[in-house]
């Protein structure tokens, strides 16, 4: 793995889909060279013709710079355009600190972790005829 200076391992994405929720995990350094990394899935993402609800794990993600935070922004406001309810998970540290400083944690929708994000997902997106989406 390759190793950014002072800021951790470069940025890898893992995708995983929930019943109507699409999660990515992102682990590592979102900053100047691992923005491309999330904004190049997300893009494919926005290639579906669906995407009810996404959730972005920050849990792993050991540094943000403006370069990171301007994809999760851009990400925001092409949810918004489409419908599609973003979330962020897993916020702690280095990326808490960002949001807060610039204004932005009350912007965007933040879970303690993906399970909680998933447990408002469902019960946010359950539509008669879908139990299978209910929360128990």
């Amino acid at each position: 793995m390759l190793f950014a200076p002072d800021h951790g391992p470069a940025l890898t994405v893992w995708a995983g889909l929930y019943n109507d929720a699409v999660v990515l995990r992102a682990t590592g350094a979102l900053d100047a060279a691992g923005a491309p990394v999330l904004h190049e899935h997300l893009q494919r993402l926005w290639d579906l013709p669906d995407l009810p609800v996404l959730i972005i794990d920050l849990a792993e993600t050991a540094f943000c710079d403006s370069a990171g935070l301007g994809v999760l922004v851009t990400a925001l406001q092409r949810s918004e355009t489409r419908g599609t309810r973003l979330m962020l998970a897993g916020v702690g540290g280095v990326v808490a600190r960002v949001l807060a400083v610039t204004g932005l944690r009350t912007t965007f929708t933040v879970h303690s972790d993906v399970a909680d994000a998933l447990r408002a997902a469902t019960r946010r997106t359950a539509r008669p005829g879908n139990e299978h989406l209910s929360s128990a």
